[in-house]
């Protein structure tokens, strides 16, 4: 059979079962293994990212097995080959759900990708753990989505307000043209302004540019006191640190205050003599002290590489795992949707991050964010937090 027209055969299978009403309480795993289905970025740009999630759920399973509540685990994983590709991302899900038997989705790194598969998880009537995606009104379009990673607002506006409150008087803001980098635009600009600051101008950049010079000296002739900026992560961060770095924005009397996953920890040796002084405000720094980062990363680089550095994501899908690992032994080893949903909701966990809380109204997670300044300590570029808001709700779900 042609591999294409396999594929939309099945595809359309899928379809007409879930049409049909398909009830995936009634045809659990037959042999009772409690199937985790697992959509990441695997290949392409930003397969990096994708590794360090499976990583973290590696990690995971490491310290505390591959059982729960009596049912062995088994993890399915599948490619959505990162941001531009929701059918992918909806066709994977459907595939999960109804040839694997997955109890569960754990995944999506990319804001267009869970939005895509957000009418389908409520049809299956089957829980989605997002281990990314940082739009705030994602968690709002399935009733099914539980959020354990951030959101660009719980950052973004925490930095605008460190902003006004600490001599920053004008601003400049640039952002990636998506949904996730017009929620960072939107919630630094609300807090900044609310706390007296001025936003002297704006731009909107490409999701995947690699060539900032332009852009940046655009904000050098406006002489703000502060540029704030957002990118997607991984080679796309790096090459628009280092344009910051050539264009010498320091030099040029302008701080860079950007959101913690344009400078995350395994891209800071590539970004180096950049992120001297970068202001940055993130839910996660592996240098946080704590018993339960130590193991984590100790575990990490048991199943990673004794050099490997963890980031946030690596901490996001491991804390993934730790929600379902609690929900589930919760339960007894039930997996209905509703008992699963409701065992998730308002779960504290002991995260390497801090204690993180799942809030039982939104499903989205609270947590502590820190402020943070690049500087290279003990021979290595580090992110240093020296101030923290304390468990910081997502403002984007209380005042649109």
């Amino acid at each position: 059979m042609n591999g294409d027209f396999g594929w939309a055969l099945r595809a359309a299978t899928f379809g007409l079962a879930l049409a049909a009403g398909f009830s995936p309480a009634a045809a659990p795993a037959a042999d009772g293994k409690l199937v985790v289905g697992v959509i990441l970025p695997l290949s392409g740009t930003f397969a990096n990212e994708g590794r360090q999630y499976e990583q973290g759920i590696a990690a995971y399973q490491k310290l505390n097995g591959k059982t729960v509540a009596g049912r062995s685990v088994e993890i399915v994983t599948r490619d959505d080959q990162g941001p531009g590709s929701g059918d992918l991302a909806r066709r994977l899900t459907q595939e999960l759900i109804l040839r694997e038997k997955a109890d569960v989705i754990i995944g999506y790194s990319f804001t267009p990708n869970a939005m895509s598969a957000a009418s389908l998880l409520g049809e299956a009537k089957r829980p989605a753990i997002i281990v990314n995606a940082a739009t705030s009104i994602i968690t709002e379009r399935s009733p099914y989505f539980v959020r354990v990673s951030w959101t660009l607002p719980q950052s973004a506006a925490t930095l605008g307000d460190w902003a006004a409150k600490n001599g920053i008087k004008t601003v400049y803001t640039m952002v990636s043209d998506f949904a996730p980098g017009i929620d960072a635009e939107t919630w630094f600009k609300k807090a900044f302004i609310a706390g007296g600051g001025q936003v002297v101008g704006e731009v909107r950049t490409p999701v995947t540019s690699m060539e900032y010079a332009p852009y940046l000296q655009r904000v050098i002739e406006a002489k703000p006191d502060a540029l704030f900026a957002f990118n997607p992560g991984g080679d796309v961060s790096v090459a628009f640190m280092k344009a910051a770095r050539e264009r010498n924005l320091a030099g040029a009397g302008i701080k860079l205050l950007v959101t913690g996953d344009v400078v995350e920890d395994n891209s800071l040796s590539l970004i180096g003599e950049g992120l001297e002084g970068v202001i940055s405000a993130h839910h996660y720094q592996s240098g946080i002290a704590s018993a339960e980062n130590e193991r984590f990363i100790k575990a990490y680089k048991e199943v990673a590489g004794a050099e490997a550095i963890p980031n946030f994501r690596a901490v996001q899908a491991y804390d993934a795992m730790d929600l379902l690992y609690k929900a589930v032994a919760k339960t007894g080893g039930k997996t209905d949707a509703t008992g699963l949903l409701e065992a998730m909701k308002g779960l504290t966990l002991t995260s390497p991050r801090g204690t993180i809380t799942i809030d039982p109204q939104t499903r989205d997670v609270v947590q502590d964010v820190y402020i943070r300044r690049g500087e290279k300590l003990d021979g290595r570029w580090q992110n240093r937090a020296f101030e923290t808001y304390k468990a910081v709700v997502d403002p984007g779900k209380t005042a649109r």
